[in-house]
């Protein structure tokens, strides 16, 4: 994930407060600010001192010419951590520096700004740094920054098998964040053939809804989390982030709160898409939500062979979680 950075340095309390409330990574105060700064939050600060020096491996480069641009260069390359400010905000220096070093970060005004700069060369700078007085712009670049967003093709797959596989421990993965209706997260015996298991944000005659859950399936089974990797459920615990996704593929990364391992009834939902397996071991219980390929949500208990799913498909092939090219059986 791209840092977020705040410069600060013309100190204002409601800048730093809101740039802790949005997430900053750190933020940039005067030296002698250092103290007050952090009664404000925890998070990692920045000191600026009367000549301009930064602590924390942070220099400053401006780019005027080309001798500039070979100085941020060298910076970058011997480890510091280069926070290049353009004259006219030009991104040919940035995509100089960018292919030479990892470790550029780029002064930006707005959030236009922090889009672009995080997309150059694909890869981006390493961070940004937001230089603004505007309380809301802090919050728009935070949700450019910090929000991890991604998107999957969904496919809807065709039921053929609802098979009750007895006693297993399942996950329940509740989220520091609240799902909407339409948005799951993918799930699968084998990270070719997900599912999406819709987030328990319905009313049922058994137990009142729970929108930051995901009663997601048995410990063994594969999701998503950011960077298109995967991982087990029983992984999953607090802090970690996990990937949710809409009907229409759209991701967003969220946190997880909590991951509650039950011993509880299970059932192996099989599909089809185009040749392909998808298949999932999920709780035998009515709450366990499926998205139908009209968008409509079904049980897993009045689930049919015939009915389409949503779900998604890839080419087989992981190592500790990332994808790879090779050849992989998974039955």
């Amino acid at each position: 994930m791209k840092q977020f950075v705040v410069n600060a340095i013309n100190y204002d309390k409601k800048i730093v407060t809101t740039a802790i409330e949005s997430g900053a990574d750190y933020i940039i105060v005067p030296e002698e600010k250092l103290q007050e700064a952090k009664k404000l939050g925890r998070v990692k600060f920045i000191t600026a001192d009367k000549e301009g020096n930064l602590s924390e491996n942070f220099v400053f480069v401006t780019i005027n010419d080309k001798k500039d641009e070979e100085k941020a260069a060298k910076l970058a390359k011997s480890g510091k951590n280069v926070i290049v400010r353009t004259t006219d905000w030009t991104i040919i220096p940035l995509e100089n520096l960018i292919a030479q070093s990892e470790n550029i970060y780029a002064i930006v005004k707005n959030a236009d700004e922090a889009s672009i700069a995080v997309g150059i060369l694909e890869k981006g700078v390493k961070g940004v740094v937001l230089e603004t007085e505007d309380l809301n712009e802090i919050k728009r670049v935070a949700s450019v920054i910090k929000e991890t967003t991604e998107k999957v093709q969904m496919v809807k797959a065709k039921v053929t098998a609802i098979i009750p596989v007895g006693m297993g421990d399942r996950v329940a993965v509740d989220t520091t964040s609240l799902f909407k209706r339409g948005e799951g997260m993918l799930v699968g015996n084998s990270s070719a053939g997900m599912i999406l298991v819709h987030a328990e944000t319905e009313e049922s005659p058994y137990v009142a809804s729970r929108p930051f859950r995901v009663n997601a399936g048995a410990v063994h089974m594969y999701t998503r989390v950011p960077g298109g990797k995967t991982v087990y459920l029983c992984e999953l615990e607090a802090g970690k982030e996990v990937m949710a996704y809409d009907t229409e593929g759209n991701g967003r990364a969220v946190v997880v709160g909590r991951a509650k391992i039950e011993r509880r009834p299970m059932l192996l939902i099989e599909a089809e898409y185009e040749g392909k397996k998808l298949s999932a071991v999920l709780q035998n219980a009515e709450t366990i939500r499926l998205v139908k390929g009209d968008g409509s949500l079904i049980s897993v208990v009045d689930l049919k062979e015939g009915d389409e799913i949503l779900g998604y498909v890839e080419e087989a092939g992981r190592h500790f979680g990332m994808k790879v090219e090779e050849t992989i059986l998974e039955k």
